[in-house]
């Protein structure tokens, strides 16, 4: 998929508990990051539930050029 259609797959696809997240640092592990979509998608819901930061951590990445 390209970029676009892998952010467009996760849009508001995720949510959280604002009693659990409120003004909480978080810290995100995503396995691969392929374009960011996921990551993105998730730490717009947590903070969107209130996480005063939210941190993104990876263990690997694709290439620039499959992006």
């Amino acid at each position: 998929r390209s970029r676009l259609a892998r952010l467009r797959n996760v849009r508001d696809a995720f949510a959280a508990d604002p009693r659990l997240i409120r003004h909480q640092g978080l810290l995100l592990v995503d396995d691969v990051l392929t374009s960011g979509g996921t990551a993105h998608a998730c730490a717009r819901a947590l903070k969107a539930a209130g996480a005063s930061r939210v941190l993104v951590l990876t263990a690997a990445r694709t290439p620039l050029a499959s992006r």
